[in-house]
């Protein structure tokens, strides 16, 4: 199995391993389960499921507290240099905290009181992206009949498509803040009037998914009370800062800096997200290790990983194995199971060294698809 693992899925300082990109689709439905990986993963691991309040309430809210302290440096200062040096800290302190939103949707709630409450007081609303947004979503794209389907609302097959596709996804998401504030200032409040509109909201602008295919179905129970809520404070949220945009109470240059600033973390993600997969999937489901080999670890040493893919992000396809681990304890499962685990295991062909590698192997890909 490790060789038939080794051609399609293994990166050695950046390069990529075999040519046959189209080819990958139908290998990687080939890929049985290796069972001594995942009796490993369950074995090694099972002392790491609790998450620690103390990091995860110092993490968020340090990096919440820089961001929001460059953002205001960025709209008082008068100097281009100044402003531009705060808008970067700005920009990756509020990426950080953005990043819980993945942890709130995976923890259990009775053993982080408060912090789906916090993530949304202190970044969800008022960066438009409250976490009703991701729950219900996110959980979707670790199913295990769902990965890589259409019915999987986190997943593209880009690796498989138009060399075009890639600057369009990356420049789509400069526009998520004017989007999200037209649709909760706009959409959400008429909706209310209007049942064909609200159906509209609910299923195709009420997700952070990338699947223009997927429609989401509506909440129900706590779920649907969390969902109205944190939707009611985002539209009031929206509302109010265009309102004292347009009667001058707020500078237009201030939110400007704010729109680029969030606009900045939204183009981070998704270059984040354009290298979490190999996404050399066509649409079948999968077995467990080849989704897993369809992902993506950038382990350590790298020191670049923790900024780009903060939050536990850098170790992507162990999280599709334990996807109940808090982000803080899998650094510490990766090194048990490098440990651990053969030479031949699988778990070793989904590390790879970097962004830029990761970026090439992809644009390489739907080069080759498109010629």
């Amino acid at each position: 199995m490790s060789e038939m693992l080794l051609t399609p899925h293994t990166q050695v300082d950046g390069a990529v391993l075999g040519g046959d990109f189209v080819g990958r689709a139908a290998r990687l439905k080939q890929v049985p389960d290796d069972k001594a990986m995942l009796r490993a993963v369950a074995e090694l691991t099972r002392d790491l499921a609790a998450p620690n309040p103390r990091i995860f309430w110092s993490d968020f809210l340090v990096s919440a507290l820089v961001g929001y302290a460059g953002l205001a440096v960025a709209i008082m200062s008068g100097t281009l240099w100044v402003q531009c040096a705060a808008a970067l800290v700005s920009i990756l302190g509020l990426y950080r905290a953005g990043g819980f939103i993945h942890e709130v949707t995976h923890v259990k709630h009775s053993a982080l009181p408060g912090f789906r409450f916090g993530f949304n007081a202190v970044i969800g609303v008022p960066l438009l992206v409250p976490s009703y947004m991701y729950e219900g979503i996110h959980n979707l794209h670790h199913a295990r009949t769902r990965y890589g389907t259409d019915q999987d609302p986190e997943y593209l097959p880009l690796a498989l498509m138009k060399p075009w596709t890639l600057p369009v996804f990356i420049i789509v998401s400069l526009l998520a803040p004017i989007a999200l504030l037209f649709r909760n200032a706009v959409l959400a409040p008429l909706s209310l009037f209007i049942p064909a509109l609200r159906k509209v909201v609910v299923e195709r602008y009420s997700g952070l998914a990338i699947n223009p295919a997927f429609r989401r179905r509506p909440a129900e129970g706590d779920a649907h009370r969390n969902w109205i809520v944190q939707e009611t404070a985002a539209s009031i949220w929206s509302i109010a800062l265009l309102t004292g945009v347009f009667t001058g109470f707020i500078p237009l240059q201030s939110f400007l800096i704010f729109l680029a600033i969030v606009a900045s973390v939204a183009v981070l993600n998704q270059v984040r997200t354009l290298v979490a997969h190999l996404w050399e999937n066509d649409g079948e489901p999968l077995s467990v290790t080849a989704q897993f080999l369809d992902s993506v670890n950038v382990p350590p040493p790298g020191l670049l990983a923790e900024i780009w893919a903060p939050v536990g992000l850098r170790y992507h396809a162990l999280h599709h194995l334990l996807p109940s681990v808090p982000y803080h304890a899998l650094g510490t499962a990766h090194k048990r199971l490098t440990a651990q685990l053969a030479p031949d295991s699988a778990y070793h062909h989904a590390n790879y060294d970097g962004l830029a590698g990761l970026v090439y192997r992809l644009a390489r890909s739907t080069l080759v698809r498109g010629a």
